[in-house]
C-alpha cells in the first residue's frame, strides 16, 4: 500500500501545485524580481500596423469587426486592414469591402493558419496585429498592444479578452481572470506560454509560418523564446467576445482547442528545452505539461484512493471531496448555482483536455475550422 500513497500524493501534490501553487510560486518570484523585469512601453510610437483578420461563414460579424477597427485610437493612415476569407460560403467577401477594408483576400478553404498567412504576405505594416471576427477591440487597444514593441527583445504581445453573455451559465470570466493573471506574472518574469487569437500582434521579422493544424495561440510564444525573442503580455489592451452560451458548449470548443493544441506538445517542439533558461521551462512544465496533463492525474488519483479507502479516515475524506465535485458537476445541469457551476466548468474543462487528445489520436486535426455555435 505504500507505493499506492506515493502515487496518490503525488497526484493530488502535482494537481494543487498546477492550480495553485503555480501562482503563489510566480507571485513570489515577481516580489524578488520586481525590479528590471518590466517590459519597456513607448505609447506615442505610431509604427505602421496591418490588422489581419482571418473570416470563415463571419456575414453576420465582419462589417462590425471592420467598422471597429476604423474606430481604434490610431493614425487612419498608419492601420491596414485585412480581411482573409478562408473559403467562405457566404458573403462575407463582398461585405468586408463595403464596410471599408483595405484588403479582402478570398482564399480556399485552408484553416485560419494558412489564410493568416497569405495576409502577411500582403501585409505592408511595420507590425502586424491578428484578431477574430467576433472580438471587439476598446479604441485604446491597439495602443496598447503596439506599445512593448519599442523594446526591441519583443517579439510577440497578446492582449486580454473580457467574455461576455446574456446569463451566467458559462464560468469562463472567472476562468480567463484566472489565467490572466497567471498570464501577467509569467510576463513580467519571462516570457508568456500561450496567448489568444482575439488580441495579439508580431513583429514580421518574427512572424512563423507553423503546421495549418497548430494555432498561433499556443505555438508562436514558446517558438519565439527559443527564437530569441520575449512574448509578453500588455493587460492593457482589451478586447471582448461574446461567450459560448452553455458550459456544455464550451466544453465542445475547448474540445476543438485542444485537438489543435496537442499536435504542438507531441510534434511541435513545446517540450523540447533547447532555447528555454530554465525559468522558461519551469514555466513550461507547471502551466502547459501539469495542466495538459491533469485528468491522467485526476483519474491516478481517483483510483489510487478508492484502492486506499480501507487505510484510514483520511483517504475516505479525500475519496468523498473527489465524489462531491463529479456529483456537484452532474448537479449543475438540473440546479444552476454558482458553486455548481463552477465544479461542472472545471470537470468538464479537465475531461475536453483528454477529450481532444482522444480526436487528435483518433482522426488527426482538420485544418479548416468554423466560428463556435452561440458566439456571433
Amino acid at each position: 500500500m505504500i507505493v499506492v500513497e506515493v502515487v496518490f500524493w503525488v497526484a493530488v501534490g502535482l494537481l494543487v501545485y498546477a492550480q495553485l501553487g503555480y501562482p503563489v510560486v510566480l507571485a513570489a518570484l515577481a516580489r524578488l524580481r520586481r525590479a528590471g523585469s518590466a517590459t519597456r512601453a513607448d505609447a506615442a510610437r505610431h509604427p505602421r500596423v496591418s490588422l489581419i483578420v482571418a473570416a470563415h461563414r463571419e456575414a453576420e460579424v465582419i462589417e462590425g469587426k471592420v467598422a471597429n477597427a476604423r474606430a481604434l485610437d490610431w493614425p487612419a493612415d498608419r492601420l491596414e486592414v485585412i480581411v482573409a476569407c478562408d473559403g467562405s460560403p457566404d458573403d462575407t467577401p463582398a461585405r468586408a469591402r463595403a464596410a471599408g477594408a483595405d484588403v479582402v483576400l478570398e482564399l480556399p478553404w485552408g484553416g485560419k493558419v494558412r489564410a493568416q498567412d497569405a495576409a502577411v504576405e500582403r501585409a505592408s505594416g511595420e507590425l502586424l496585429a491578428f484578431s477574430d471576427a467576433n472580438a471587439l477591440w476598446e479604441p485604446g487597444a491597439l495602443r496598447a498592444l503596439a506599445a512593448p514593441f519599442a523594446d526591441a527583445k519583443v517579439g510577440y504581445a497578446c492582449g486580454q479578452v473580457r467574455f461576455v453573455g446574456d446569463d451566467g451559465g458559462n464560468q469562463e470570466g472567472l476562468y480567463w481572470r484566472y489565467e490572466m493573471a497567471i498570464r501577467a506574472r509569467e510576463s513580467q518574469l519571462a516570457s508568456v506560454t500561450a496567448g489568444n487569437g482575439a488580441i495579439y500582434a508580431v513583429r514580421p521579422e518574427a512572424y512563423l509560418n507553423v503546421d495549418p493544424v497548430m494555432g498561433h495561440d499556443l505555438s508562436f510564444p514558446f517558438n519565439m523564446v527559443k527564437r530569441g525573442w520575449r512574448a509578453v503580455y500588455a493587460p492593457d489592451a482589451r478586447a471582448t467576445e461574446k461567450m459560448v452560451p452553455t458550459v456544455e458548449g464550451e466544453f465542445a470548443r475547448k474540445r476543438r482547442m485542444m485537438s489543435h493544441a496537442w499536435p504542438i506538445v507531441l510534434r511541435g517542439g513545446l517540450l523540447s528545452p533547447r532555447g528555454y533558461s530554465p525559468l522558461y521551462a519551469s514555466m513550461i512544465v507547471s502551466h502547459r505539461l501539469l495542466r495538459y496533463g491533469a485528468p491522467l492525474l485526476h483519474l491516478v488519483a481517483l483510483i489510487a484512493n478508492a484502492v486506499l479507502l480501507g487505510s484510514g479516515p483520511v483517504y475516505v475524506a479525500t475519496f468523498a471531496i473527489q465524489i462531491a465535485v463529479i456529483a456537484a458537476a452532474a448537479s449543475a445541469r438540473v440546479v444552476r448555482v454558482r458553486p455548481l457551476l463552477i465544479a461542472r466548468y472545471y470537470v468538464l474543462t479537465t475531461a475536453s483536455v483528454a477529450a481532444g487528445l482522444y480526436d487528435y489520436l483518433r482522426h488527426g486535426t482538420p485544418a479548416g475550422w468554423a466560428p463556435p455555435e452561440g458566439t456571433r
